[in-house]
C-alpha cells in the first residue's frame, strides 16, 4: 500500500525553508565574522605588542650605552599593557645579544641551564614571528636595543596566540546582532510567506469550491495584490470559472437542443408512416408523406452518423490514411464537384491557387469532408447572391493553408469562441438549418489529425474566413 506523504501549508513549508536558510547563513556569517574579528584582533595587538617593544628597548639604554632596567621602567610597561586589554600578561625579556636573560618582567624564576632564549627565536630574522614551545603556540615581538648603531641586546615580547585572538565582550556583541538578525529575518519571513501564500490558498480553496461544482467564486479586490504572477493567476482562475460556468449553462442548453433535433424528426416519421397506416391520406398524397419521412430518415441518419463519427475520432478510433497530394489540383476537383451539386447557382466561386504546384501531406477523404462542410457553411450564411472564395497559399513555416472565405453576415462576435464546440449552433443557424452542430468540431478535429488545423481567421459583416493547415510534404 502506498503511504501518503504528510502535506503541510504552503505559508508553514516555505517560512521553515526559509528561516533554516537564514539560519544557516547566519551561521556562516558567524564563522566568518568569528574569524575576521580574531585576525583583525590579533593583527592589532601585534602591532601593539611591537610597539612596546621599540618603546621599551629605547628606555632600556642609558646615554652611556650600558642596558638598565628598573622601576621607572617597569611602570612605563604596566601603563602600556593597559592599552592590549589582555586577560594574561605577556612576558618581556631583555637579553644580551646571545640571548641570555637579562630581565623579565614580570619577574621569573629561571633555572641556570635555561638562562637563554631558544635559537629559533634568536636567529630568526624576522621581528614577529609565531613559534610553538611546549605544545603551545606562541607570538614572540622582538626589538632591538641599540647604541652608536651597534646591538647591545634585545627586547623580546612572547604572548600565547590564544590570548592575543580574544576577543573578551566582542562575543557577547556578535551574539546580540545575530540573534537581532534572526529574529527580525524571521518575522520578515513569516509576513512575507504569508502575504504570498495567503491569495494562492483563496486560489487553492476557490479550485475545491469549482470541484464540488460551485462556480459562483469571489476573491478579494485585486487592487491590493501587488504581484503580477498572483495577479495573472487569480484573473485567470476567475476567467476559466465563468468560463466554465458559461459551458455549463451551454451544455445544458446543447443537449436540450441536441434532443429535440434527434426527437423532431422521429416524431415528424412516426406522424406521417401512422397517417398513412390509418388512411387519413390516400393515394398520391399518401406517397408524398412516405416521401418525406424517407427524406426525415435520411436526415436522422445523417445526423447520428455525424455523432457517431465525432465519437469515434474522439476516441481515437478514426483511420487516417496521409500521403502526398498535390494540394492545387486537390482544391480545383473538389470545388469543381460541389459546385455543380448545388441546386441554388446563384453566387460565385473564386479559386485561387499559386502557378507552381503545391504538395501537402493529407488523406484526401478527410480533407475532402473538411472542405465541403466549410462550403456548405459559407453557403447558407449567404442571402441571396455572394461570393465564395477559396484560396491557397504557403507560410512561411512550411505550413500550407487553404482559406474558405464568404460574403455572407458573419459570426456575432458573442458566437466566435463557441464555434468549435460540439453541439454548439448559433442562434441564427438553429432557426434555418437543422443539424447537431458538429460540423465545424469534426473538422477541427479531422485537420489535427492530419497534424494540421481548423481556425476562424476573421468574421465581421463582410464575410467570415476559416483556414485550413496542413503540412507540406517534400518535393522530392
Amino acid at each position: 500500500m502506498k503511504k501518503t506523504r504528510k502535506r503541510t501549508t504552503l505559508q508553514r513549508y516555505w517560512t521553515k525553508r526559509y528561516v533554516l536558510t537564514l539560519i544557516s547563513g547566519l551561521v556562516l556569517l558567524s564563522i566568518f565574522s568569528l574569524w575576521w574579528m580574531e585576525k583583525t584582533a590579533l593583527e592589532y595587538r601585534l602591532s601593539l605588542l611591537k610597539y612596546l617593544a621599540d618603546e621599551t628597548s629605547d628606555r632600556a639604554i642609558k646615554a652611556n650605552g650600558q642596558i638598565v632596567v628598573g622601576p621607572v621602567l617597569s611602570e612605563i610597561v604596566e601603563e602600556r599593557e593597559k592599552i592590549l586589554h589582555l586577560n594574561q600578561q605577556p612576558i618581556i625579556y631583555i637579553v644580551d645579544p646571545d640571548g641570555s636573560i637579562i630581565y623579565t618582567m614580570p619577574q621569573l624564576y629561571i633555572d641556570a641551564d635555561e638562562n637563554k632564549l631558544p635559537s629559533v627565536i634568536m636567529k630568526n630574522p624576522e621581528l614577529i614571528q609565531k613559534v610553538k614551545i611546549s605544545d603551545n603556540k606562541v607570538y614572540v615581538v622582538k626589538s632591538p636595543i641599540t647604541f652608536n648603531e651597534e646591538t647591545k641586546g634585545w627586547v623580546v615580547i612572547a604572548q600565547e596566540e590564544g590570548a592575543l585572538k580574544e576577543l573578551n565582550q566582542d562575543h557577547g556583541l556578535l551574539a546580540i546582532m545575530i540573534g537581532g538578525l534572526l529574529v527580525l529575518g524571521t518575522g520578515v519571513i513569516y509576513l512575507l510567506s504569508r502575504q504570498i501564500s495567503r491569495p494562492i490558498q483563496d486560489v487553492a480553496n476557490a479550485a475545491v469550491q469549482v470541484r464540488e461544482g460551485n462556480y459562483d467564486i469571489h476573491f478579494k479586490e485585486e487592487e491590493d495584490i501587488r504581484e503580477e504572477e498572483i495577479y495573472e493567476l487569480i484573473e485567470s482562475f476567475k476567467e476559466m470559472t465563468n468560463r466554465l460556468k458559461a459551458m455549463e449553462k451551454l451544455r445544458a442548453e446543447l443537449l436540450a437542443g441536441v434532443t429535440h433535433d434527434l426527437k423532431t424528426p422521429v416524431t415528424s416519421i412516426s406522424g406521417l408512416i401512422q397517417a398513412v397506416k390509418d388512411d387519413v391520406v390516400t393515394g398520391e398524397q399518401s406517397k408524398e408523406f412516405l416521401d418525406i419521412s424517407l427524406k426525415e430518415t435520411k436526415r436522422l441518419q445523417g445526423m447520428i452518423e455525424d455523432l457517431l463519427n465525432y465519437n469515434a475520432i474522439s476516441a481515437g478510433a478514426f483511420k487516417i490514411r496521409v500521403q502526398k497530394e498535390n494540394i492545387n489540383t486537390f482544391i480545383q476537383e473538389i470545388a469543381y464537384r460541389w459546385k455543380v451539386t448545388q441546386d441554388d447557382q446563384e453566387f460565385n466561386l473564386d479559386i485561387k491557387v499559386p502557378e507552381e504546384p503545391i504538395f501537402g501531406q493529407i488523406d484526401s477523404l478527410r480533407m475532402q469532408q473538411i472542405v465541403i462542410n466549410l462550403l456548405n457553411n459559407a453557403r447558407h450564411s449567404l442571402d441571396g447572391i455572394g461570393r465564395l472564395e477559396i484560396n491557397l497559399y504557403e507560410k512561411e513555416d512550411n505550413r500550407i493553408c487553404i482559406d474558405v472565405q464568404d460574403s455572407g453576415r458573419g459570426i456575432p462576435v458573442h458566437e466566435q469562441q463557441y464555434v468549435f464546440e460540439p453541439f454548439y449552433r448559433g442562434e441564427d443557424k438553429k432557426l434555418k438549418i437543422r443539424g447537431l452542430g458538429l460540423g465545424l468540431p469534426f473538422s477541427k478535429m479531422l485537420a489535427k489529425a492530419q497534424k494540421g488545423d481548423l481556425v476562424l481567421k476573421e468574421s465581421n459583416e463582410q464575410g467570415t474566413t476559416f483556414t485550413i493547415i496542413v503540412e507540406k510534404a517534400n518535393q522530392i
